[in-house]
């Protein structure tokens, strides 16, 4: 599903200035969550998720974050990226009393 191009192109080169392998970068990325300490299973998915729906909320295509999370079905991207922060904002702005446009309870 990679397309391999010379290191000079490589979005992420590795110090010896060869391309990492597609597995590469996630388990680096899980050893990082390990790192931080999260005691929590799943932060790498949260990881993955939150990624998608940035992407999402700047205007990526869903197509191409499905390329880059190499899902076989479009499906399971937008199960990925059901919730935009964006989306979750406005959300948040016109319904929560606390919020400055929302009804409000007092």
């Amino acid at each position: 599903m990679f397309e391999f191009i010379s290191s000079e192109r490589a979005l992420f080169p590795a110090n010896n200035s060869k391309r990492y392998t597609p597995s590469k970068l996630p388990y680096m990325v899980l050893q990082y969550v390990k790192l931080a300490e999260f005691d929590r299973t799943g932060a790498f998915h949260l990881c993955r998720q939150n990624t998608a729906a940035t992407m999402l909320d700047n205007g990526a295509d869903l197509r191409h974050i499905q390329e880059m999370l190499d899902h076989a079905s479009i499906l399971t991207t937008q199960l990925y990226t059901h919730v935009s922060r964006k989306k979750l904002s406005q959300v948040y702005e016109t319904t929560h009393p606390s919020a400055g446009g929302g009804s409000g309870l007092f």
